[in-house]
């Protein structure tokens, strides 16, 4: 079983989703990890690359990297939880788009979404 850790300290990864940026893909929205400060996308995105992170380190606290958005989830106790601030950025760029990156979301990503 995974503990409980935050890292306060641990800064982002990055602006947008490790795995998505390596790999050309794109993403709905974005999490940080409240460990190691990997970025990763939701499960809404193609890759669920937050989540295969939890299942890969055992990381199990994320905190939403969306503009405004200051919520922490639990993914072995599945609820939402408080937490204390985080190493800044505390999200993406503002001028960043959701989906994103710019450039590479499809047009139709709604019906690529749907289609899964």
């Amino acid at each position: 079983m995974s503990d409980l850790t935050i890292d306060p300290q641990a800064v982002p990864s990055g602006d947008g989703c490790a795995e998505c940026l390596a790999d050309g893909g794109w993403w709905v929205h974005l999490r940080r990890c409240a460990a190691c400060g990997h970025i990763g996308c939701c499960d809404d995105s193609l890759g669920r690359h937050a989540t295969a992170h939890f299942r890969e380190t055992g990381h199990r606290v994320i905190q939403s990297f969306e503009p405004g958005e200051d919520w922490f989830w639990d993914y072995v106790d599945e609820q939402m939880i408080d937490g204390p601030a985080l190493a800044p950025p505390r999200s993406h760029p503002d001028d960043q788009p959701a989906p994103g990156p710019r450039g590479r979301v499809p047009v139709d990503w709604r019906a690529v979404l749907r289609a899964r």
